[in-house]
């Protein structure tokens, strides 16, 4: 005879809390969520957490929900316990903000609808190319260790000479492989930049959503942007060398899809070379463009070593890779492949060689190719579905690579409240506040997740959602 469903509810519970995984003091997911996750309606958890919190395992507060307040141990013993709980507000790294967390959890979730993921959908994933290079690699592979500080040489190399294809002419010992743009933020901040720094960026940016800088004690100072990106009138003298950087995503910007034109990077070259203000360049959407090849990288008309340049093969081919790139002064690497060392001694070998396989073998510009095709299908698909769906309560411009349009809903409508109810409907959606976007009526569009009946779908809800007020 099977358990009744509140039962079940229960043993699990009780189960995580046995195992610790659930330590005392921490918050038990919402009802909501332990309804969705047993397929069950609210009242069955209620039933279940009512039995719990009659067995002294659980109590709700005030504020923070349902808490663990003991386990079986503590029951049974005279003593309190002790736990890591105490513990995780203590750390030097900030926590994400909590929708930022709510839709991370979300993105894993096959159910909802992906309007804002910042990530190539599976239709696009090159799968038996990928288990042909794989097998190419398989072949070739001898006992393997750790790899050079600064990255496997032979996918330097060619880092190296697919950087020189676009016109940033660098030597692999100025190349140092990371697992992904994120960890060079984070190895810059703890190795390049003193507490106190002042990090400027674009206003919006998705450095905003993170906590990168902020966590290693430095200050966030966002520049407004218009329609060609940063805006250089906006920027003030630094008075104190060394205390700043400026961080930019120049090339299809992530949220907002802005294209910097070449004449504002040169300008924005003379001006930090001018006031000595290394620059951070992330370039990671670079080999997205959909309607033409973009301006050349800062890093290609830097005569000073001013210019960090940042790369990956994440957004172009698999964030599974873990692959991405620094380039920089060789003292610069140096420093930084040191810090790497110390973090994780050096990213995944198969990976290193499965990457340099897809630069080196010239499969990585074809299937370049199909990724744009499938981008401007996909863009036009949503450009039409706003246009009929959210056509007279939204505007937006049309990018020209990249993954995002930025869409600005009228006064009417709060991106927070509709982040909310969409959630409610199996829709993900990116509010412009965890961008620091100048107000509440922004949305990050993304047309590479999703499918094509799902995005007109999604844009189809959320235009009833905004009709309703």
């Amino acid at each position: 005879m099977s358990k009744p469903k509140y039962a079940v509810i229960v043993e699990y519970i009780k189960d995580k809390i046995a195992k610790a995984e659930w330590a005392i003091g921490s918050q038990i997911p919402s009802q909501r969520e332990l309804a969705s996750q047993f397929q069950v309606n609210r009242s069955t958890v209620i039933t279940a957490l009512d039995e719990l919190m009659a067995d002294g395992l659980i109590e709700g507060v005030a504020g923070k929900g349902t808490i663990i307040t003991n386990n079986t141990w503590t029951l049974m013993g005279r003593h309190a316990a002790v736990n890591w709980n105490d513990n995780v507000a203590l750390g030097i790294h900030q926590a994400s903000m909590n929708m930022v967390q709510e839709i991370n959890e979300a993105e894993s979730d096959p159910h909802f609808i992906q309007l804002s993921k910042g990530e190539l959908s599976p239709d696009m994933f090159p799968l038996q190319t990928m288990k042909s290079i794989v097998r190419n690699v398989s072949e070739k592979l001898i006992p393997f260790g750790y790899e050079e500080p600064q990255g496997n040489r032979f996918l330097r190399e060619s880092i190296a000479d697919y950087l020189s294809e676009r016109g940033v002419d660098v030597s692999p010992s100025s190349v140092l492989v990371v697992s992904g743009a994120l960890q060079a933020l984070h190895l810059i901040s703890i190795g390049l930049l003193q507490q106190g720094s002042t990090v400027f960026l674009e206003k919006p940016s998705y450095v905003q959503s993170l906590s990168v800088f902020q966590s290693a004690g430095m200050t966030l100072k966002p520049i407004p942007m218009d329609a060609e990106g940063l805006r250089l009138d906006m920027t003030s003298p630094v008075k104190q060398k060394g205390k700043h950087v400026l961080y930019t995503n120049p090339t299809f910007h992530n949220p907002t899809g802005t294209l910097m034109p070449e004449q504002r990077r040169r300008e924005l070259m003379a001006v930090c070379e001018k006031q000595q203000l290394p620059i951070i360049e992330d370039d990671v959407y670079r080999d997205l463009w959909i309607d033409a090849p973009p301006p050349p990288s800062l890093k290609s008309n830097d005569n000073y070593g001013n210019v960090l340049h940042l790369g990956s093969l994440s957004k172009t081919l698999s964030p599974g890779l873990r692959i991405g790139w620094v380039v920089g002064p060789e003292s610069v690497i140096s420093r930084l492949a040191d810090l790497k060392m110390q973090s994780d001694y050096g990213s995944s070998t198969l990976s290193q060689l499965v990457a340099a396989e897809w630069l080196a073998s010239g499969a990585y510009d074809d299937h370049l190719g199909h990724v744009r095709n499938d981008l401007t299908i996909r863009r036009r698909a949503v450009l039409e579905a706003l246009e009929t769906y959210l056509g007279d309560d939204a505007e937006w411009e049309i990018p020209r690579g990249g993954f995002f349009i930025w869409v600005r809903l009228n006064a009417a409508h709060h991106t927070g409240r509709l982040f909310q109810k969409a959630y409610a409907r199996g829709i993900i959606l990116n509010p412009g506040s965890i961008y620091a976007a100048p107000n509440g009526q922004y949305i990050r569009m993304s047309y590479a997740n999703a499918g094509l009946e799902e995005l007109e779908e999604g844009i189809y809800q959320l235009g009833q959602l905004m009709k309703q007020g």
